[in-house]
């Protein structure tokens, strides 16, 4: 898969599930608090497909956890903003 198209499935993915949680009825700032976990979780177990997702990886590591908590609810922002809704 070429690194550009990693990066659009993998933010499509993280669309889809920021559009469930809000369709189950999950508030904003739970969709945040899952994204801030969910970003945890894969920062410590995964390791990054791209480029961009290496990127992220490393400011997160950087990050105090206010600082994480920002990322998170940016990249909320991000997908609800260039992804369709499904």
């Amino acid at each position: 898969m070429e690194p550009e198209s990693g990066w659009h499935t993998w933010k499509n993915m993280l669309g889809r599930i920021v559009d469930v949680a809000e369709s189950v009825g999950f508030s904003g700032n739970r969709v945040n608090d899952a994204a801030y976990r969910v970003g945890d979780f894969f920062a410590n177990n995964f390791d990054p497909g791209n480029r961009e997702q290496r990127l992220l990886k490393e400011l997160w590591d950087e990050a105090d956890e206010e600082q994480k908590r920002v990322m998170a609810t940016l990249m909320v922002r991000l997908v609800e903003k260039t992804e369709p809704k499904h």
